[in-house]
């Protein structure tokens, strides 16, 4: 058993963070319906909607939707709007990221749902949040999350531009923390009965993402620029370059502590009794010139003797992988971070895993995709059926333009 078997869903997001929530919240077990508007979720044709690609294959759609079941209806029409209203009364979890004023119009928007359903966990997710100037402003990821909240400035040394973020990666983290949000609104309705808006956006999950940087801002009045790689403030807590042009962290972020056994695995005693590194302090006035000493010691052997040696004297650090290194990384591997998708072509190594995984695993229930994703508006049919809709009602709201066509 899952742990959200029962748990009815109604999934009203488009492009990556709605539809990530709703695709954890599918993979432990919920039973998720996409609701679409008839020519689809646009992140089905991401890359021909980036780059004008003629791929038609969209592996990140599937990841966010897999499992799911999807309804195809123009919520724009009065009757589509009232369609849906009857879906989100049978569910448990109403999920949208769409903007306030949208939802507002259609009759979709929290008042108006929870006053009809007060034990409904309304979860929304927005780019800014839903009070404020720019609460109906658009905004994807590298916008709110990483360049509105400060990431992307804290990211970026001191005469160098701002790095863009992996694609999604901020949707990601903000449907992990409206997935938590939802988790303890149930928890919240097990106990009293009563559902309750619970709502996240890009801009605060990316505040909470570099919540030191800003507490420490905000409690002691300053804060360091963002250091260069050549200009750390603790050396062994920085990227080098292995002979073989593979990068790695060295993580000695207690720089007394590991300081001893990164000398001796760099075999660099020289280093330790040299008086411009003799304590953190002077470790830290002196970086560049230790880095430059570090630079030059890992030059001399490929990464994969580098583990070796650090294995042995209990160094601290991580590779930097390429997305190639990391589908055959062991440890990745061993620890659940891939999946077998149902029904989705392709995959890797012996077991053809296909799929990236949810990043939690439960000991006494099991979690998973429990097949691929959907066509749009592939159960239609089949959930107006269930709402009292014969054929003639179906085949009438096609002809009003509410459903998709059957050519479409």
């Amino acid at each position: 058993m899952k742990p959200l078997e029962g748990i009815r869903v109604v999934d009203m997001g488009l492009w990556v963070a709605g539809p990530a929530t709703g695709g954890i919240l599918a993979d432990w077990g919920a039973d998720v319906l996409k609701l679409e508007m008839p020519g689809g979720d646009p992140m089905r044709r991401l890359f021909g909607a980036l780059s004008g690609s003629k791929e038609s294959r969209c592996p990140p759609f599937d990841l966010y939707n897999r499992g799911k079941k999807s309804i195809a209806l123009d919520v724009n029409h009065p009757e589509g709007a009232e369609l849906a209203r009857k879906l989100i009364a049978d569910a448990d979890v109403f999920v949208s990221n769409m903007r306030p004023q949208f939802l507002q119009r259609v009759g979709l928007d929290p008042a108006t749902l929870l006053s009809r359903h007060p034990r409904l966990v309304y979860a929304s997710l927005t780019a800014y949040g839903l009070t404020g100037p720019d609460r109906d402003a658009p905004g994807f990821d590298m916008a709110a999350f990483s360049g509105r909240s400060g990431i992307a400035e804290r990211a970026t040394p001191t005469g160098g531009t701002p790095p863009t973020l992996p694609g999604g990666m901020g949707d990601n983290i903000t449907a992990i923390t409206l997935t938590a949000g939802i988790m303890a609104a149930l928890f919240h309705r097990e106990r009293t009965g009563q559902g309750q808006l619970v709502s996240t956006s890009l801009l605060r999950a990316g505040v909470y993402s570099i919540g030191m940087d800003v507490a420490t801002r905000i409690g002691l009045g300053r804060i360091a620029a963002p250091p260069a790689r050549t200009k750390p403030v603790n050396p062994l807590m920085n990227l080098y370059c292995a002979g073989d042009g593979k990068w790695f962290w060295l993580v000695g972020a207690e720089s007394e502590r590991h300081w001893p056994r990164v000398v001796e695995a760099l075999g660099a005693p020289e280093l330790r009794h040299d008086e411009r590194y003799a304590s953190p302090r002077e470790r830290r006035r002196h970086a560049t010139e230790l880095v430059a000493a570090i630079d030059a010691i890992t030059a001399h052997r490929p990464r994969a003797e580098w583990a070796a040696i650090f294995a042995r004297h209990d160094v601290w650090w991580a590779p930097i992988n390429s997305v190639d290194e990391l589908l055959e990384d062991p440890q990745a591997l061993a620890c659940g971070a891939f999946v077998r998708v149902p029904g989705v072509a392709g995959g890797f190594n012996d077991e053809d895993l296909n799929g990236v995984a949810t990043p939690v695993d439960f000991g006494a229930a099991q979690t998973g995709p429990a097949g691929p994703p959907p066509a749009v508006g592939a159960h239609t049919d089949d959930v107006l059926s269930r709402l009292g809709l014969n054929a003639a009602d179906i085949a009438r709201l096609r002809d009003a333009g509410v459903l998709p066509s059957l050519d479409e």
